[in-house]
């Protein structure tokens, strides 16, 4: 959303993980940027807001894609990917809790669940 422009996105994908899938809603989004913004990326994924807030991230990187206990880094190719996006802006990652009163997460989530329902058949 910028101003009163508000643009929505939905895929589905049925061979993958919920990890990968909120890693891959986060990308798509900041793809569609088409000048360098200041934005701020609200999301229910502990997972990603945490990988950026926590710095997960930069020590992934300094350790060559190795997590703290030495083992590769899942998804190494989407992280990649989403912070070579993302160093074209300036971010800040937002937690809201999910399944609750957010109007946008309970429209992210609407999203998702009709794009399963309207794939059903490839699972």
């Amino acid at each position: 959303m910028y101003d009163d422009y508000k643009k929505e996105i939905s895929g589905f994908n049925s061979n993958t993980t919920n990890n990968i899938m909120e890693i891959t809603a986060v990308l798509e989004a900041v793809k569609l940027l088409k000048f360098e913004s200041d934005i701020r990326i609200y999301s229910d994924s502990a997972y990603v807001v945490n990988c950026f807030k926590q710095k997960w991230i930069y020590n992934w990187q300094k350790n060559d894609w190795k997590t703290a206990d030495k083992k590769p880094v899942k998804n190494k190719e989407l992280w990649q990917e989403l912070y070579n996006l993302l160093s074209k802006h300036k971010f800040e990652f937002i937690k809201v809790k999910g399944h609750s009163d957010n109007e946008y997460n309970n429209r992210c989530d609407f999203l998702a669940t009709n794009e399963i329902k309207n794939n059903s058949k490839e699972i």
